[in-house]
């Protein structure tokens, strides 16, 4: 019986590398795996549906799914996670001292609807009691103009939303003072250059992330992993088996970050790291699977419709393949 052919995308993670390699297979299948840029790889399949098996923006998948419109079925392999105390940047000289000194302000945001965005905004709101409707919000491109929301929007009548002026963007916003603040997973280049006046909210953000966790539990979700719903269609089998593949690979993956004998990686006090990361998180802090992430998925859930992405509350069976709930798949 001949395997199954499949195109898979996804950026180059040390968690994936090997089934890039071959060290591991998804079994039944033969693989192309084609590593790319999370950007791309987001505009590739969310407008042109090009790959059977590939890595999602989280939250612009939400919106796909609650409106049905997703062409892909996910299942909990989780390829990007990240706090995101760190993606706030502020303008130094607007009096901005805390999250509260937001309201009021005019933030920069690269799509409303991007995970990080999600994420920050609901921090904000549930953590300092900021609502994303007391600020005014700009939406386009960081370094390029006129980047675009993959999806339309659901906000309400009146939302302080407005797009970027033609020919802008928000990196030179910031710098130029037009902008109070930018909410993005990439650093602005005006931030990385040290320009005058632009800083992050939590600048010792390693800190206020560490207590984040410790006080909540929650390791924000930012990508998942994605088939044509065609394919689990045919071959009700393939989900359980990517997902096996997947966590196979991150194994390897983890065994070899603990190799300290000959650094794999290039970093100098990576063991020092490590061990502090396990203080906070434990030793099984980047996980796949339902069980250990229902809190970060719910609560993803739920800012995704408060505000205004969702139409509806979805839950982790509007999801996920179903094949893939329990936590029990032999890997």
């Amino acid at each position: 019986m001949s395997k199954l052919e499949l195109s898979v995308a996804t950026w180059n993670y040390d968690r994936v590398q090997p089934l890039i390699d071959g060290r591991v297979t998804i079994e039944g299948c033969e693989i192309n795996y084609l590593p790319m840029s999370v950007e791309e790889c987001f505009q590739r399949a969310y407008l042109h549906d090009e790959f059977d098996i590939v890595e999602l923006g989280f939250s612009p998948y939400l919106i796909a799914r609650s409106r049905g419109m997703a062409r892909y079925e996910a299942i909990p392999v989780f390829l990007s996670r990240m706090f995101r105390h760190s993606a706030v940047y502020i303008r130094t000289d607007r009096g901005i001292e805390g999250p509260g000194d937001l309201r009021g302000r005019r933030v920069g945001v690269p799509e409303f609807q991007m995970s990080a965005a999600l994420w920050a905004r609901g921090m904000m709101q549930d953590e300092h009691g900021v609502r994303p409707d007391e600020m005014t919000w700009v939406q386009g491109g960081l370094e390029v103009p006129g980047r675009r929301e993959k999806f339309p929007l659901n906000l309400p009548d009146g939302f302080p939303l407005e797009p970027m002026p033609a020919g802008k963007t928000l990196a030179g916003m910031l710098r130029s003072g037009e902008l109070d603040a930018v909410f993005s997973a990439r650093a602005p280049s005006c931030f990385e250059e040290g320009a005058p006046h632009v800083g992050r909210l939590y600048p010792d953000y390693k800190t206020a992330e560490a207590e984040y966790y410790r006080r909540t539990g929650v390791f924000p979700i930012m990508h998942a992993l994605g088939i044509r719903t065609a394919l689990v269609e045919e071959h009700p089998w393939l989900p359980a088996s990517v997902y096996k593949a997947f966590v196979q690979a991150k194994q390897i993956a983890e065994r070899e970050m603990r190799e300290v004998a000959a650094l794999k990686y290039t970093l100098p006090w990576l063991a020092a790291d490590l061990a502090h990361t396990e203080a906070v998180m434990g030793r099984d802090y980047w996980t796949y699977g339902i069980g250990a992430n229902r809190k970060a998925l719910e609560l993803m859930f739920r800012y995704s419709f408060e505000q205004g992405l969702a139409v509806r509350q979805l839950s982790i069976e509007d999801v996920f393949v179903s094949s893939t709930l329990d936590d029990d798949i032999h890997v």
